[in-house]
């Protein structure tokens, strides 16, 4: 049997699908790893233990489908991140992640700047400690010697491939994430690099999202054994996880958004030109081809849910039956709100110091009004996004992908907000598809995935005039407290 494997290599864990040629699950492995945090505002992982999540996931298909080979391997990843590496090929600092804030108040004052706008509109990537670019600046001041000990400087997929391949290559979506390609040229920008104080050489080569590698001979890579069942398996590059989301979801359309939300969250339209906003709110990165994305990435998604469960209220009850409870609260939570900024804040606030904030609590309010607020707060933060792309584009439909579409209310409440139907797809992981999709683009097969939809939400009218007014209020609040971080 023919089948494809799509793997996303994501903050928390490395997932890897098997699909058949029309896009059911065949098999699936996913491996995780911790994040770790040295010092504050700094957010890092292990390159090598990510690596060993890829390899593991990759082998433990291999065990799982014995008797056959897929058509190719196709890939996704997290972007943003920042490795720097010596001249032997070793990592010299942990793989510093989109999360990291090290560079927080550099950014701020950089954003203000002619030369900041520059940037941005150079590059589609807006001014903000996540940015490599800033991580690269941070460096400078901070650490120059460190910087000028390095030859090359990567992100977490340019790594894994390092050690599969033995070459540095980035495709252009990953690069165009970095703050440090021309968007328009898709050619790195030389001024920047000059600002950043490093080279051109000390960049992978740019390849396409559909360029293929193959295993070297055994031998040559400490992997190639490990990897056997794979060694006539062609290896697509495959693009960012933001951009594949949307290809793996379904919303491909112009009258489309995908609004993913795992551990962040994501609103995103495809585009065929590149665009940046005059108010510098929105991202423009590569997709693949002629295709780009534009849109905006919150750093608070279900990390909200998760730190109310865990560490505001220490329940030990499943998450299902946590969530649960606000089933019994209406819609706008009696007037609670929550400003969710608990690592600070991205899209649309551009805001590392931004911070969380419950406002309203009176004696009425109970556990469940604390854990629906908190999952408004995550859409109302999406919405403000939302808006800005849905003045660009004439939305009609969202398609929604990532662990919250496991909780109906909390896909009604998308629906409710942004008062527009939502499809939630049918794959399981719609980065590990998408990134399928870019494979099978690569290797010239005839287009055979089936994007099948799971369940459709449509908006409750009278519910959407109760949470439009909150969000307003959630507008306002921020903007009255937020000299006060």
């Amino acid at each position: 049997m023919d089948y494809f494997i799509g793997i996303d290599i994501g903050t928390t864990s490395t997932k890897a699908m098997a699909f058949t040629a029309s896009g059911q699950v065949l098999a699936k492995q996913s491996s995780g790893y911790p994040i770790l945090h040295p010092q504050e505002n700094q957010s890092e992982q292990n390159p090598e233990e990510i690596l060993e999540a890829v390899v593991h996931c990759l082998t433990d298909l291999a065990v799982q489908l014995p008797q056959h080979t897929p058509l190719f391997i196709s890939f996704s990843a997290a972007m943003h991140s920042l490795i720097l590496m010596d001249e032997n090929d070793q990592p010299l600092t942990r793989c510093i992640i989109w999360a990291d804030n090290r560079a927080g108040e550099l950014a701020v004052a950089l954003r203000q700047t002619e030369e900041g706008k520059n940037y941005y509109h150079t590059t589609g990537v807006p001014i903000h400690a996540m940015s490599p670019l800033c991580k690269l600046l941070w460096f400078k001041n901070e650490e120059p010697a460190l910087l000028k000990r390095a030859a090359k400087f990567i992100g977490i997929k340019e790594f894994v491939f390092q050690r599969m391949f033995g070459k540095y290559i980035v495709d252009t979506a990953i690069a165009s994430a970095t703050g440090l390609l021309n968007t328009v040229q898709l050619q790195w920008e030389e001024a920047i690099l000059h600002i950043a104080g490093i080279d051109k050489k000390q960049l992978s080569a740019i390849v396409p999202v559909t360029h293929i590698e193959y295993l070297p001979a055994s031998g040559t890579t400490n992997l190639t054994e490990r990897l056997h069942a794979f060694t006539r398996t062609p290896f697509v590059i495959g693009s960012s996880d933001g951009a594949l989301a949307n290809l793996g979801s379904g919303a491909t359309a112009k009258d489309s958004m995908a609004i993913t939300i795992g551990t962040s969250s994501a609103a995103r339209v495809i585009t065929t030109q590149p665009k940046t906003d005059k108010n510098m709110r929105t991202f423009c990165y590569h997709l693949g081809g002629k295709q780009y994305i534009i849109g905006g990435a919150s750093s608070n998604g279900a990390i909200v849910i998760q730190w109310l469960k865990e560490k505001l209220l220490q329940d030990k009850t499943a998450y299902r039956e946590f969530m649960c409870m606000a089933e019994t609260v209406a819609a706008g939570s009696d007037d609670l709100l929550l400003l969710p900024y608990i690592l600070g804040e991205r899209a649309p606030l551009w805001n590392p110091n931004a911070r969380g904030v419950y406002f309203g609590l009176d004696i009425k309010h109970t556990t469940a009004h604390l854990v629906r607020a908190a999952m408004e707060s995550v859409i109302y933060n999406v919405y403000t996004i939302g808006k800005v792309l849905m003045e660009q584009s004439g939305v009609q439909t969202i398609y929604a992908s990532g662990g919250f579409t496991e909780s109906n209310l909390w896909v009604q409440m998308l629906a409710d907000i942004f008062n527009l139907q939502v499809i939630v797809s049918a794959a399981e992981e719609s980065a590990a598809l998408g990134a399928v999709t870019t494979g099978i683009d690569a290797l010239k097969l005839p287009p055979t995935i089936n994007l099948s939809t799971e369940n459709i939400f449509t908006p409750d009218v009278a519910n959407h005039e109760i949470y439009k007014k909150q969000c307003a209020k959630v507008e306002r609040l921020y903007e009255l407290v937020k000299n006060e971080f």
